[in-house]
């Protein structure tokens, strides 16, 4: 990649020696980088290692307790993101923050414009700046009724009506198909060539190499990395951040399952989503012991409701589920106890109690058995022990057991939750089953492989696994086989050996592919037909 700025200008954004702490925490030491005009700048690192923070810094959400910020070569205070947009600086956030129920140009109209129909007076700008960088975005849409890729061209729009020259993109890809990726990267290089800077955040290093001109690595706080794009490898990168060689092969190799027992069986499954509409639409599952099932899809086509079903956290409406030829009850205990592990989508909430101590949080399913409880009272002794055994073991960064796990970042509340589900206290041979939602979303590198191997570990064990990813790479790095939710069916299941990030990305979004995951028309008999709109290509079900 090339950038755009000159060597005598200024950089349009440079930290220097600045410094952020916490308590018990420093999360920023004394970090000093510099974006240039033009330029597109990775800011790459492990969980914890001051990522957020930098970001929050530049965009006013936190104040550096030392160090300064310069703008265009001069030192300013960004005490709130108003001051940050003002000195020209946006941000476009890892969700989405947008009304639902209102248009996009009344989503953009919001804190300016007209005092009446504010979202007339912002139409005719979105659509200049939208034709400008190729956006595609109609202001007269309902955000409820676009995709994650079309949202995040929204919150883009949000800063450019602003002038932003700087744009912070956080985690920007997590949730886009392959295609949507592309069309983001086009946006991107079309802001560069407008000589507009962007700060790029992202764990997928493919995608850095692709599409940023440098990096600069942070690894416990501090700068440890800077270098040019060009030249540089996935292997590399992640040397610079975990600070040792990094394989990015392949990791699963697909044992031969034909003589496997069916261990996790549903039929017919029916559900209904939280607005009452249909979620399940006749999904049938099997899943063999020590197999990985992969499943891809778009968000709110239905993988959350079908593992809230699996984990009896959601009603169903209709059909059968049985664990090793039993049916499973539609108890959230009865089912965890019969043998089911669950890692949530949504880790904060439904994941962990953020009130609650590390110790506490790693307790949650084993709390009332020993060795944690004995006599009915809780080992207090056994619970701190129990917990540093975790910690050590899943390499959770924590200032002390006894703190609150709200205060931890993502990845490492993700480490909590991964410990608890698959650490085996029992010593009975762990989980059956492991429903797994974007069990290393957010996850660095290192933090990745270490998820990645205790699930191969679990399916090797005899465990089965249900994997529902965002992150293609990850489903086929994994996966023995893969299916796509679309419109609350299953479809597939296709081969993870033979598909491609395309041709999955295509059935995510509703094309035609080939029934072996390749895009249409390039899979070894070109088997797919052409479907109607309502119905895409696919053959029904999973019969893993």
């Amino acid at each position: 990649m090339t950038s755009a700025h000159t060597a005598t200008a200024p950089p349009v954004l440079e930290l220097r020696a600045v410094t952020k702490r916490f308590p018990g925490v420093i999360a920023n030491d004394k970090v000093s980088l510099h974006l240039n005009a033009g330029e597109v700048l990775a800011l790459l690192g492990e969980n914890g290692a001051g990522k957020s923070t930098v970001i929050s810094v530049m965009y006013g959400l936190y104040r550096p307790d030392e160090g300064e910020t310069l703008v265009d070569g001069r030192a300013v205070t960004i005490g709130s993101p108003a001051q940050a947009l003002k000195l020209g600086i946006g941000l476009v956030p890892q969700h989405p923050m947008l009304v639902a129920r209102h248009s996009v140009a009344e989503n953009l109209a919001l804190g300016g414009g007209s005092a009446f129909f504010p979202g007339r007076s912002v139409a005719g700008r979105i659509r200049e700046l939208s034709e400008k960088y190729g956006l595609g975005v109609d202001p007269g849409a309902r955000v409820s009724q676009l995709s994650p890729g079309e949202k995040q061209r929204v919150e883009i729009l949000r800063s450019l009506l602003r002038g932003v020259r700087v744009l912070i993109l956080d985690e920007p890809t997590s949730v886009l198909t392959p295609q949507e990726v592309g069309g983001l990267f086009q946006v991107m290089n079309e802001l560069r060539k407008d000589g507009r800077s962007l700060v790029f955040i992202s764990h997928k290093l493919g995608e850095v190499l692709e599409i940023t001109d440098r990096v600069t690595v942070l690894r416990k706080g501090k700068v440890t990395g800077n270098a040019p794009t060009r030249g540089a490898t996935r292997e590399t990168l992640a040397e610079m951040m975990v600070g040792r060689s990094v394989s990015f092969e392949r990791k699963r190799q697909t044992p031969d399952l034909k003589a496997a027992p069916v261990r996790l069986a549903a039929h017919d499954l029916q559900a209904l989503s939280s607005r009452g509409l249909p979620a399940l639409r006749g999904v049938n599952l099997e899943l063999r012991a020590g197999e990985i099932v992969g499943v891809a899809g778009v968000a709110g086509n239905g993988q959350s409701e079908l593992v809230e079903v699996l984990a009896g956290l959601h009603d169903l409406q209709g059909g059968q589920i049985t664990l090793d030829g039993v049916a499973l009850g539609r108890n959230a205990r009865t089912i965890f106890e019969s043998g089911v592990a669950h890692i949530p989508e949504d880790r904060i909430h439904m994941g962990t109690v953020p009130s609650m101590s590390v110790a506490e949080n790693l307790a949650l399913r084993d709390y009332a058995k020993p060795p944690l409880s004995r006599g009915g009272v809780r080992d207090l002794g056994a619970l701190d022990s129990h917990a540093r055994q975790m910690v050590n073991t899943f390499d959770i960064s924590t200032p002390g057991v006894g703190t609150a796990s709200r205060l931890l970042s993502g990845g490492n509340i993700q480490k909590i939750i991964l410990a608890r589900e698959l650490g085996d206290l029992s010593g009975q041979g762990g989980a059956k089953v492991i429903l797994a939602v974007h069990p290393t979303y957010g996850l660095d590198i290192g933090a990745t492989e270490q998820v990645h191997r205790t699930l191969m570990d679990a399916a090797g064990r005899g465990a089965c696994v249900l994997l529902v990813s965002e992150d293609l790479d990850e489903l086929l790095a994994l996966s023995d086989s893969i299916a796509v939710m679309y419109h609350g069916e299953l479809l597939g299941p296709y081969d993870a050996a033979t598909a491609t990030r395309e041709g999955i990305g295509l059935i995510m979004a509703g094309g035609a592919a080939s029934t072996d995951g390749t895009p249409h028309g390039a899979g070894p008999g070109d088997l797919s037909v052409q479907a109607g709109p309502d119905e895409p290509n696919h053959t029904r079900g999973l019969k893993a």
